[in-house]
């Protein structure tokens, strides 16, 4: 059986990168969840689990093979199952679904540092920064143009939930939580994610968490 190891549900956004991986797969999986920053993180850090990782989550384990980074678990799941599952079939929808979903692996790092992801929190709205809201303004764009091009097949942002729907869901939070208002095309999308079974499960969960990152606590700024 695949085994799954990921941070809290409240803050970690790569860890449901990988989760939804993993759920999207259709495998079997266990579940293994390590509070970050506490005295427990440090010492499962420190062990064989996580050597390969360099101490990050998500971390997947398939029997003896290791994939520590969640693009790499999403293609790994992909070869392994159906790669329909993850990714369009068309050729030009599925070149564009990759480039988003690389480029929001890579990107955005504004928006990445000021607003934390907190699925328990709701901030009020407040002024947005000029450079994260670029990022934000880019992400929309991508957005607008996937589904006008390629959405028509469904609610995501190719039609049916994949790959890059798995990348921005973390996104999606993110603005919830910090109550960054979205044009209506982006605000359906955002409430297609937010109420696909997986991520209320996911955001359901976070809810019983007893952990608290206090540096995760605040309101952005």
């Amino acid at each position: 059986m695949l085994k799954l190891i990921i941070g809290n549900k409240a803050y970690s956004s790569w860890s449901l990168r990988g989760w939804l991986a993993v759920k999207q797969s259709g495998l079997p999986f266990e579940e293994i969840v390590v509070p970050l920053f506490n005295e427990e993180w440090d010492k499962k850090t420190a062990g064989d689990e996580f050597a390969p990782s360099g101490g990050k989550v998500p971390i997947l384990w398939d029997d003896q093979t290791v994939i520590w980074d969640s693009l790499a678990i999403i293609e790994w799941l992909a070869d392994k199952t159906d790669r329909a599952r993850y990714w369009p079939r068309d050729d030009a929808a599925r070149g564009m679904a990759r480039s988003m979903a690389a480029e929001m692996h890579s990107a955005y790092p504004e928006l990445r540092r000021v607003y934390s992801m907190n699925v328990r929190k709701q901030f009020p709205q407040a002024d947005v920064p000029d450079d994260v809201r670029a990022e934000i303004i880019r992400i929309l764009e991508l957005w607008a143009e996937a589904r006008a091009r390629h959405g028509s097949g469904g609610p995501y942002l190719f039609g049916d939930f994949g790959a890059v729907d798995i990348m921005f869901a973390p996104v999606v939070t993110r603005f919830v939580t910090y109550s960054v208002p979205l044009p209506r095309f982006a605000a359906a999308y955002a409430e297609a994610i937010l109420h696909h079974p997986w991520m209320r499960e996911w955001i359901e969960a976070a809810q019983e968490e007893p952990w608290v990152v206090e540096r995760y606590e605040a309101p952005a700024g």
